[in-house]
């Protein structure tokens, strides 16, 4: 399926650089070293969502409270630096590099408390962030990969709870893995990601042998720790599996919510529950949702996805 001029200039806006430099490199095909991919780069920290992130950043480098990492979802410093990675930024950038600090000091300490023994989900984002950020080298990245391999369950797939099994909402070690470069996958790794693909192929991505889960079938950013029908061909489009047939049904799912300008919507934020009454029930911990774009309307970032994703299924067949 082809990107429409319209849809692909819309992309392009220089309102969003961070949206633009990606486009730039995964729809047009531009090398890093073009000069409008290098512009666009350089003003991802300066314009758009990124800038809005960083303002408001403390000066010990933190978001929201000092003493968590991870607290009020969605806005404390977890949540924004995943986002950061998302939208492109690296430890170029100092306010990346204060953040990161925090992180290496306070979660992956070599005594105490650490995330390595932590929920599989937490580790994936962790891994995937400070990969994104241009960490993947230091030792304790590869220890958090190690701890992925070693949390797969026995069907292939991951779980954030004691299981056996592995679940669909256990997306983020094989989203860790697709930021990883190939070459610098070791061998347990590639059979992890072999395991973990077929897991998912196997369930055609929206599967889990359950009650359908209609927040799988939405599209949202950010996604947090969530999993839904977008995030599922993502992350098993960038690891090569784009032309298996079994991808077939989350596709139609996917070009069947594009709009007739070309464009997808965003269509929930998170917390999102099945009946999308989050409001109306007793959360265990507070949440503060966060948003780029606004709900119901056309989203640059879903847009960007979603055309990234049917070009590299397009590139496969």
């Amino acid at each position: 399926m082809q990107a429409s001029d319209r849809t692909i200039s819309w992309l392009l806006e220089g309102n969003q650089p961070a949206v633009r430099y990606r486009a730039l490199l995964d729809l047009l095909d531009r090398p890093k070293n073009d000069p409008g991919v290098r512009r666009a780069y350089s003003a991802i920290p300066t314009t758009g969502w990124a800038f809005d992130i960083l303002r408001k950043q403390k000066p010990a480098g933190h978001w929201a409270r000092p003493n968590s990492l991870y607290r009020p979802k969605y806005i404390a410093t977890n949540w924004m630096a995943v986002i950061l990675s998302d939208l492109g930024l690296t430890k170029d950038n100092a306010q990346v590099r204060k953040a990161t600090e925090l992180f290496f000091k306070e979660w992956m300490r070599k005594e105490g408390p650490n995330i390595f023994q932590d929920e599989v989900c937490l580790v994936g984002n962790t891994a995937r962030m400070l990969t994104r950020f241009g960490y993947g080298e230091d030792a304790r990245v590869k220890r958090l990969f190690d701890r992925l391999v070693d949390d797969q369950r026995d069907n292939g797939g991951w779980h954030c709870r004691p299981s056996a099994n592995g679940t669909l909402d256990g997306w983020e070690a094989l989203a860790a893995f697709a930021v990883l470069p190939a070459a610098k996958r070791s061998r347990r790794i590639k059979r992890a990601i072999e395991r973990g693909a077929e897991f998912y192929l196997e369930r055609e991505l929206i599967d889990d042998g359950g009650p359908k889960y209609y927040p799988w079938f939405r599209l949202h950013y950010p996604v947090h720790y969530y999993y839904d029908v977008l995030v599922g061909l993502d992350a098993i489009t960038r690891l090569g599996y784009g032309g298996d047939r079994r991808l077939g049904r989350a596709l139609d799912i996917l070009k069947a919510k594009r709009t007739s300008d070309g464009r997808w919507p965003l269509e929930r934020i998170h917390p999102d529950p099945a009946n999308y009454a989050w409001g109306k029930h007793n959360l265990r911990w507070s949440v503060k949702p966060f948003r780029l774009e606004e709900e119901g309307k056309p989203s640059k970032w879903i847009t960007l996805t979603a055309l990234g994703i049917l070009r590299r299924v397009e590139d496969a067949s």
